[in-house]
């Protein structure tokens, strides 16, 4: 299992706080050592939306692609990053690395996952890919994530001839995702460059940075930075991560079987089970063990 970073504003922002502390998850602090990757969606002076992307298959914490990212800040509306511990697929194949990218009625979707899907699942699919039954979309490389990904799409496609209401597609995603949670462990991120949504199978946290901003600490790193410094009074970020990037601030658990959709930097759907269940970080790192993945 690997571990997931989300970024959603409401004015162009540097992840690069948050990413200094997450890569050195990717061998350093922690054993996410299999490659990294990371997509941003920047919005041009007339409003387009477009999509820078890295990856290296190097460890991220010394990996130089990585250091480009620290030293070059990208101001972006929604980034996603991932950082890989390999279950399926081989290693060093950068078409293995997430964030993977599919064109959704004209628009670019950015999806990345943490968990592993059942080997039943991994079969049924691959044979309905085999078959010729997958229409839309199918994998470029070998991981059930991306697998998971294009069963995901192509059930929308087949569902929905034109793009519906956002309504509509966020409880269409909620349900596919629940679905794919039943099938294996299933952590995910997804964005269009417009909303970011986050779907919790078992660990997945975030925090909203606004006025009054404070000083924030990483876990990971000896860095802080006081925002109050560096924003303004109308800023607003939310930090989604696999686990809390910083120790002195208070982060929110997104519960299991839980759906929350942002834009701008806020909540603007929630799908919460009737019966919340929230997974110590203990209990979810056991989970992940347990189907075959680590945290």
């Amino acid at each position: 299992m690997c571990q997931l970073l989300g970024m959603n504003c409401n004015t162009p922002t540097d992840i690069g706080f948050s990413f200094t502390g997450f890569r050195q998850r990717g061998g350093l602090t922690d054993h996410h050592e299999d490659g990294f990757g990371i997509a941003f969606f920047e919005k041009s002076e007339s409003g387009r939306i477009g999509l820078r992307q890295f990856h290296d298959n190097k460890p991220s914490y010394l990996s130089p692609v990585a250091d480009l990212i620290n030293h070059y800040p990208i101001k972006a509306m929604n980034v996603i990053a991932h950082i890989r511990r390999a279950t399926t697929g081989e290693k060093s194949n950068l078409s293995n690395l997430h964030p993977f990218v599919r064109e959704v009625w004209g628009e670019q979707w950015v999806f990345a996952h943490n968990g592993q899907m059942t080997a039943s699942f991994i079969s049924r699919t691959e044979r309905l890919h085999a078959n010729g039954n997958a229409e839309y979309y199918s994998p470029v490389g070998a991981t059930d994530s991306e697998l998971a990904f294009c069963y995901l799409l192509n059930r929308l496609k087949a569902t929905f001839k034109s793009r519906p209401s956002d309504e509509v597609l966020f409880a269409f995603l909620t349900a596919q995702c629940r679905y794919l949670s039943a099938n294996g462990l299933f952590n995910c991120l997804i964005s269009n460059g417009d909303w970011q949504f986050a779907y919790a199978s078992s660990l997945l946290f975030y925090l909203t940075r606004k006025a009054p901003f404070g000083e924030a600490n990483l876990s990971d790193d000896e860095m802080s930075v006081n925002f109050g410094d560096i924003t303004t009074a109308k800023d607003k970020v939310t930090i989604i991560v696999t686990i809390p990037l910083t120790n002195n601030e208070k982060w929110q658990q997104i519960a299991v079987d839980e759906c929350v959709v942002f834009k701008n930097g806020d909540v603007v759907f929630k799908d919460t089970p009737s019966k919340k269940t929230y997974l110590s970080i203990e209990d979810g790192i056991a989970l992940a063990r347990s189907v075959g993945a680590s945290v």
